[in-house]
């Protein structure tokens, strides 16, 4: 037993956030109303918990649409998808529902967009991730990825006049910040978005984070190790001097971790179900945890509409993951 820990600090906001919230609904109301399975390109979110439930379900998750039958019906994952995979899967015909998060479609729109006008662009982003490929294969061309602020000296668009930057959603806001200020002293006319295009629930979890590793002596992220806003939570805590970890579940807690830690700050990513959440909570309080204290923080009311077809006025909403 190790008694050193007196309390959990609960960020807040963590967890689940609308887009994720929206997709996973998606691919629940398809199953309940087509029936399974249920094709999904890509992970719907990036957590494991997450896609084991709704593969237990009747959830199919491919990456080659060649994967998927002739009539099947397919739903793309928040993360968004190429004009080109968009494309092949109306050509092989399959009923389609699209979960990509409404904010990264905002991205989208705005690419086609500038693009009409004229513009190329730079995207700040991980190269790989599936949102990246997605807005990057919204244009043919002239779509340029830079990943940190020594890619901004290389990059070599066609023209200059006119240029704007997009974003990943879910990045690190003081990263993204760095490499838009390098992206500006190089480029002064680069168009900017209005709004910035990294999410509100990315922005809000690492707010919180910000607020509260400085509370605490440990800062735990729960969150899979192919999410991004998650990684980017475990980073920042590390940044501002607060030791941090990442787990998938409670159960790759280290007792050895908590040794000579007082105070636990706990976190979940955009895509981390709740009830991960509360299995380490329960795991921490096994290790000695005295009490559990919720931090203030933004209450997020924001939520996101089905798609058509998905209203199940007859059929009771499936259970959800929470």
């Amino acid at each position: 037993m190790n008694s050193d820990i007196s309390e959990v600090l609960l960020a807040e906001p963590r967890g689940f956030c609308a887009g994720v919230d929206r997709a996973i609904e998606i691919v629940e109301r398809a199953i309940a109303k087509f029936g399974a399975p249920i094709y999904v390109r890509h992970e719907i979110v990036h957590n494991t918990y997450v896609v084991n439930e709704l593969k237990a379900k009747g959830a199919i998750f491919i990456e080659e649409l060649s994967d998927v039958p002739p009539g099947a019906t397919l739903v793309f994952s928040a993360h968004g998808v190429s004009k080109a995979v968009e494309q092949e899967a109306r050509d092989r015909g399959f009923e389609i529902f699209d979960a990509t998060c409404p904010l990264v479609t905002k991205v989208h729109v705005e690419v086609a967009k500038l693009a009409k006008e004229g513009y190329e662009f730079i995207m700040i982003g991980h190269k790989g991730h599936p949102e990246v490929e997605g807005t990057m294969g919204q244009l043919s061309s002239g779509i340029h990825l830079v990943e940190d602020v020594a890619d901004v000296a290389t990059v070599s668009p066609l023209q200059t006049d006119k240029l704007a930057v997009v974003t990943q959603t879910t990045l690190s806001v003081d990263d993204a910040a760095e490499i838009a200020a390098a992206v500006r002293a190089r480029f002064p006319n680069v168009r900017e978005p209005k709004q910035q295009d990294i999410c509100y629930a990315t922005q809000n979890r690492q707010d919180a984070v910000k607020i509260m590793s400085p509370q605490v002596d440990l800062v735990i992220v729960v969150g899979s190790p192919t999410s991004s806003n998650s990684n980017r939570l475990r980073e920042l805590a590390q940044r501002l001097g607060t030791e941090s970890y990442m787990v998938d579940s409670a159960d790759e807690l280290k007792p050895e971790w908590f040794e000579g830690k007082a105070r636990i700050g706990l976190t979940a990513g955009a895509s981390a179900p709740e009830v991960l959440v509360r299995e380490v909570i329960d795991r921490v309080r096994a290790l000695g945890a005295v009490s559990v204290r919720k931090m203030d923080g933004i209450e997020e009311t924001i939520k996101f509409p089905l798609p058509k077809g998905l209203k199940l006025d007859d059929i009771p909403p499936p259970g959800h993951i929470s």
